[in-house]
């Protein structure tokens, strides 16, 4: 009996080890900080990272401290500025990839997917360098990152490795077959992490590949995420782009909650990207 219940440990931990991604489109990349502000902004990055209340300017400091709720308990948003001590100013490009893409910490230790690593995870190396370049711009901020308050065993980070075998996925959901399309489909499922929100999970907190932005139940327990899916999103493609550039509906009503940060997020980004995201919705399955 010990010895088996030491076989099942060993390949506990060999099965949940931390797996650093391939780096190798990180080779001979220079960042561009004025792509990078078009890469945080398609990825929300100050939506989640801001401090509670921010508005304006103060958006971009990313000094952490919003409280995100969830069946698994509650998540605090950690400081990304560059501040070095609290912040991530210490990092490398290589570190922060990781950390984005693959999930892993610089001390190797799992990211509890509420950082939205399994939509990173097929941003490309140049758009990761380009996110990295912009956020060392932005101003630090020395506010300590607050530890999340998850219960027991959802605390055991080592346990996400088995998580990662279960849901982690690095392809594309969608066909793409016009380059719209295709743009589309990298900043809705890739940078923007719409699914994230809109897709139904289960138990376990996977996605439900199934029933993809079918809608799902608000982490908080509070109200649905709706269907978006063209069998409930019935707007015209320009009815749809104005709401996500102006945050108005057909009905003349406007965007509330965290989708407020939505729309602030893709107003700021070329038409053409707004619009591809319009051709992806439309081109969804419809999901009842």
């Amino acid at each position: 009996v010990a010895g088996l219940g030491f076989l099942g440990f060993a390949g506990f931990l060999l099965a949940t080890q931390p797996r650093p991604g391939n780096m190798s489109d990180l080779q001979m990349v220079t960042g561009d900080p004025l792509r990078g502000q078009l890469v945080f902004n398609a990825s929300g990055c100050a939506s989640c990272h801001m401090a509670p209340g921010a508005v304006g300017a103060d958006r971009l400091v990313l000094a952490g401290g919003q409280s995100f709720a969830s069946p698994f308990g509650s998540f605090i948003a950690p400081n990304i500025s560059p501040d070095p001590t609290h912040g991530i100013g210490g990092w490398t490009l290589e570190q922060f990839s990781c950390a984005i893409r693959d999930g892993l910490s610089p001390d190797g230790q799992h990211y509890f997917p509420a950082l939205p690593y399994n939509a990173y995870n097929k941003m490309t190396g140049q758009d990761a360098a380009d996110l990295w370049t912009y956020v060392q711009t932005l101003p630090a901020a020395a506010t300590p990152s607050q530890p999340h308050k998850i219960s027991f065993p959802f605390n055991i980070r080592r346990s996400l490795g088995g998580w990662k075998l279960l849901f982690e996925n690095r392809d594309w959901q969608m066909p793409a077959s016009t380059p719209e399309l295709e743009r589309g489909r990298y900043i809705v499922e890739a940078l923007a992490h719409c699914t994230e929100c809109h897709t139904p999970r289960n138990a376990l907190g996977g996605l439900d590949r199934d029933r993809w932005m079918a809608g799902a139940p608000n982490p908080d327990g509070k109200g649905r995420t709706p269907n978006i899916t063209p069998a409930k999103l019935i707007w015209s493609e320009a009815e749809i782009f104005t709401y996500l550039t102006t945050g108005f509906t057909p009905d003349y009503d406007s965007v509330g909650g965290h989708m407020a940060h939505v729309v602030e997020n893709m107003s700021q980004l070329p038409d053409s990207d707004v619009r591809a995201v319009v051709a992806y919705l439309k081109a969804l399955p419809a999901i009842e």
